[in-house]
């Protein structure tokens, strides 16, 4: 037998991040009734007889003594448009309930309002495995509500309802294209017309990143996709467009796109004024260090928030 090739810890994670889950908050409190929370997307059903759960704190956590020890914990369920929950007990140094609004469960345990679900536990087993522990709770009350559940994916926040919205079907055509990020530069395709981001048509009821895979792969790249950048309707020509945010896994030497820096995005021509504006707010937006997710038409719209990592 070969011996195995040692596992690089990166790699590891990034593969592990391929697995799409949502987004919860984990929250107890220490022994001196400190409140505690961490942000988590290693959460699972486990059992309904008895109704039981599991999330996993890691040993890296300034909280993990607490989690390994509680007797009563919550696991709340982000909703969509909780990113700045998320990001809060994702690595906010300062008092985290203090930040977010939250109520107390029955048992004093304090977590966010606003989750579409909401788990009350008492702890069942606290099993060491590894750099972090498998905590697993007993549901002694739960709630839920309707909505859509915050997403999460190779390290990015995504909207199921964004998701959604990227493909209209009452439109006489849908156009998706890729924002490819390559060692921090931007993919271009350069037409007759000036340039424009890799894209294609999508007939209806086709997956919007099946089609765009094998565009790319035609122009030989592969990529993983993050969330969805800018959608937006033109109502002269009856189309949708949508523009997801991607980052090249792999670029053919022989490829006919261009890599432009984002700091010389502004000066280039586009085959349209839409795409002109998509690409000079994306160089705006990487001088900042925050991106948004662009919703509306060819003229005015609204901007939301987007977030990379936990």
């Amino acid at each position: 037998m070969h011996d195995m090739k040692p596992i690089d810890p990166r790699e590891l994670r990034t593969a592990f991040g391929r697995f799409m889950t949502g987004v919860t908050v984990v929250t107890a409190r220490d022994k001196s009734g400190k409140p505690v929370g961490f942000t988590a997307n290693s959460f699972t059903s486990v059992s309904l007889d008895p109704p039981l759960l599991l999330v996993c704190p890691g040993k890296f956590l300034s909280s993990y003594e607490a989690f390994a020890t509680c007797d009563r914990f919550c696991v709340s369920v982000l909703e969509e448009s909780q990113t700045d929950v998320a990001n809060t007990f994702a690595g906010f140094k300062g008092d985290r309930f203090a930040k977010t609004d939250h109520l107390l469960d029955a048992h004093g345990i304090p977590a966010p309002r606003g989750a579409i679900a909401r788990f009350s536990c008492q702890t069942h087993n606290a099993i060491p495995a590894g750099d972090h522990v498998i905590l697993i709770g007993e549901v002694t009350a739960f709630e839920q509500t309707a909505g859509a559940g915050l997403g999460y994916a190779e390290g990015q926040f995504f909207s199921l309802t964004r998701e959604r919205n990227a493909r209209d079907p009452s439109a006489k055509m849908n156009v998706v294209g890729a924002l490819v990020r390559h060692q921090g530069n931007v993919l271009l395709e350069k037409t007759a017309d000036g340039y424009r981001l890799p894209e294609c048509t999508v007939p209806e009821r086709t997956a919007l990143r099946k089609s765009l895979t094998a565009t790319l792969r035609q122009q030989g790249v592969t990529a993983s996709f993050g969330p969805v950048y800018s959608v937006f309707d033109d109502p002269g020509e009856d189309t949708h467009f949508a523009y997801l945010l991607a980052e090249a896994t792999s670029v053919a030497a022989d490829t006919k796109l261009t890599s432009v820096a984002p700091k010389d995005l502004p000066g280039l021509k586009f085959t349209s004024p839409p795409l002109a504006s998509l690409l000079s707010r994306y160089a705006q937006e990487c001088r900042t260090g925050n991106l948004n997710c662009y919703l509306g038409d060819t003229v005015s719209g609204e901007i939301h928030a987007l977030t990379e990592g936990i």
